[in-house]
């Protein structure tokens, strides 16, 4: 009898499955793969970093006996009416058209009942959300779809987006099953035809004409409303420097863990930079200009929990925003639907084909059958209840530190697990006082 040991075959890390599918799937169509979320490759993140809890050496806050304020004021340094927020959380710009008007509004009851904005995203304003949101940021785009003075006064802020983390230098698209008579009415759109957004302005070429892009939105709305520019995560030190040159009340940084409504795959996995890495250069930035907390910040990419929050805050932001958080929370790859995502050839966790228009809960599309399934209240319920639970997360975190504001916490506060969560973070690797090129070593 042969008892020689049996070798198992080895698989290819560089030709592993998945590449080997999408090889297939490539040389089968002939077109490249178009999806939403974000990227699902590992890359440094927040559970990378870990809190330093006061005990003798600092001082911790008693529970709840002592107070730990969360409030946060964006776009305090020119506007009039600067938006006044009481969690530092905020609801991330997503389209109506990639979302369906109940979602719209449910995130707009979700925010308000939290204390917090929410943001339009392209396509426009749409009543839902308005009507439903205390404060609500509207995005101005390079696609200027929906765009008119009117709603861009009856905003509370103006978002110029310049950039995204899940595509920076690329345009978003909306597939054509998603452009339905009101979608395309808003947008002076065909309906039905696959719609492509553009990548950059079309008005401007550079820093010099953004400031002047910004004296315009300033005039139409009386100097009333603070106007953020948005950066995707990839030359963080010099795009938010010239953001604040250009005359940015807040800064809008969102990293390639940033989700989209669809783009390329090979955009999402490969262009930008980790949320991580983004941060400190952003700050440093402030800082040389001495801007550090009048221009505020607000950092998005891949955040999911009060742990994350805090952690952006200590290393130098004044808010965060959540996107695909926020789509979770509503009830969006809710095991219930797992049927019938297989039937869609995915799974729970998996779905990203939100640009196809079939998601079985409802957010994601623009089907009125599939639509009836999301209830905008009980969805606005449940985000608010997220929203609460993230900023006692984050309020409990304050105060092991011994902070009595989360803005007090510091990258003093942190630590790294990892030689390039330290390196980017600029924090120590644990039980050291090092980190990977730290000035003086």
């Amino acid at each position: 009898m042969d008892k020689t040991p049996q070798t198992l075959p080895r698989q290819s890390w560089t030709f592993s499955n998945e590449v080997n599918s999408e090889i297939r799937r490539a040389a089968a169509t002939g077109i490249y793969d178009i999806r939403g979320g974000g990227a699902k490759r590992r890359v440094p993140h927040f559970d990378d970093l870990l809190f330093l809890g006061a005990s003798i050496s600092r001082y911790p806050l008693e529970g709840y006996r002592e107070r730990c304020d969360t409030s946060v004021v964006l776009g305090t340094r020119f506007a009039k009416k600067p938006i006044e927020l009481k969690i530092p959380v905020t609801i991330a710009g997503m389209s109506f058209g990639a979302l369906s008007a109940h979602a719209k509004e449910a995130l707009g009851r979700g925010a308000t009942l939290a204390g917090t904005s929410t943001t339009t995203g392209d396509g426009g304003m749409t009543n839902e959300e308005r009507g439903h949101s205390e404060k609500l940021v509207y995005q101005y785009l390079p696609s200027r779809y929906g765009m008119n003075p009117d709603d861009l006064r009856r905003a509370d802020a103006i978002e110029v987006v310049v950039g995204q983390g899940a595509k920076p230098g690329g345009g978003g698209m909306l597939l054509g099953q998603k452009i339905t008579e009101r979608v395309a009415g808003m947008r002076d759109l065909p309906i039905g035809i696959d719609q492509r957004s553009a990548c950059r302005h079309p008005d401007w070429t550079g820093p010099d004409d953004l400031e002047i892009k910004i004296l315009e939105l300033r005039e139409i709305t009386g100097w009333e409303k603070p106007i953020y520019v948005k950066i995707g995560g990839a030359r963080p030190y010099y795009d938010t420097a010239l953001a604040v040159k250009a005359g940015a009340d807040v800064v809008v940084l969102d990293g390639m863990q940033g989700g989209t409504a669809a783009t390329q795959d090979v955009f999402i996995e490969n262009v930008g930079q980790p949320t991580l890495a983004c941060i400190r250069p952003a700050v440093q930035a402030l800082h040389d200009l001495g801007m550090h907390r009048e221009v505020q910040l607000v950092v998005s990419g891949g955040i999911r929990s009060g742990a994350d929050m805090a952690k952006a805050l200590a290393l130098g932001a004044d808010a965060v925003a959540i996107g695909t958080a926020a789509l979770v929370a509503l009830g969006d790859n809710d095991p219930k639907w797992e049927e019938e995502y297989r039937k869609l050839g995915t799974t729970t966790g998996a779905y990203d084909d939100w640009h196809e228009g079939r998601d079985p809960a409802g957010i994601t599309t623009q089907d009125p059958e599939l639509m009836k399934r999301l209830d905008p209240v009980a969805a606005g319920r449940r985000l608010r209840n997220y929203l609460n639970v993230m900023t006692l997360e984050c309020q409990t975190i304050a105060r092991a530190c011994g902070k009595s504001h989360v803005h007090n916490l510091e990258p003093e506060d942190l630590c790294a697990l990892t030689m390039e969560a330290a390196a980017m973070a600029r924090v120590p690797l644990a039980g050291t006082d090092w980190w990977p090129g730290k000035p003086g070593f």
